[in-house]
């Protein structure tokens, strides 16, 4: 379970939101510069709040400004909105970085995983000879790939086409389904946030003003 309670001033508007999930999907919907992002980032410890907490499974990610885990030990998986593919390597490579320990194991997740998203005959190409769509499949399976145990997305699919944004929403929910952590979601689109989400937090200036139970929630 995931436990947020932060507080964090923001250029025109202090970020103010408190919620618990569990091994579901959660969207964060609302206007660009709500502080969605901001969220995902003091989570995956690359901005701190300027109090509260964050805890995963028992596990303090944030207590105070002076008691807050490196990014490195949170064991999470960040998707960005831009991909942030790594251009000087093949797609093998970028789905490896950041493995710690090539064991057996590592192996079959990411042979799993390549499967699943159809990208295993992507593995010797470069990210600028594969589309916006494949792209989005490559950093979805390097994010899984170290086995996190919360993955964070920031608008993942906001650069598709519909045709593909349609795709990658039900592979993210097959993949969800899969492998049964937390993931949160950034959008400010509706649509994608009702398909997506067992549940919806809008947000507006920094604060949750309404949550939401969406069409897949169990």
């Amino acid at each position: 379970m995931l436990k947020v309670t932060i507080q964090k001033q923001l250029a025109h508007f202090p970020l103010d939101v408190s919620f618990t999930m569990r091994d579901e999907i959660l969207v964060l919907f609302g206007p660009s510069g709500a502080g969605k992002t901001t969220i995902l980032n003091c989570i995956a410890g690359l901005a701190n709040p300027d109090g509260g907490k964050i805890v995963l499974n028992d596990q303090p990610f944030f207590h105070s400004p002076n008691n807050s885990l490196p990014t490195q030990r949170r064991n999470i998986g960040y998707l960005f909105q831009d991909y942030a593919l790594f251009p000087h390597m093949t797609v093998e490579k970028n789905i490896n970085y950041g493995v710690k320990k090539t064991t057996v194991k590592v192996y079959t997740i990411i042979e799993q995983l390549t499967n699943v998203l159809g990208i295993q005959h992507l593995l010797n190409k470069y990210p600028h000879q594969i589309s916006g769509g494949e792209k989005q499949r490559v950093a979805l399976a390097r994010a899984l790939a170290t086995e996190p145990s919360i993955l964070l997305l920031d608008e993942p699919l906001s650069a598709l086409d519909k045709q593909t944004r349609i795709e990658c929403q039900n592979e993210l929910i097959r993949i969800h389904e899969m492998w049964k952590i937390p993931f949160i979601i950034v959008t400010h689109d509706q649509e994608e946030a009702e398909k997506l989400g067992h549940r919806m937090l809008l947000m507006e200036q920094g604060k949750v003003i309404e949550e939401r139970r969406c069409r897949i929630s169990t």
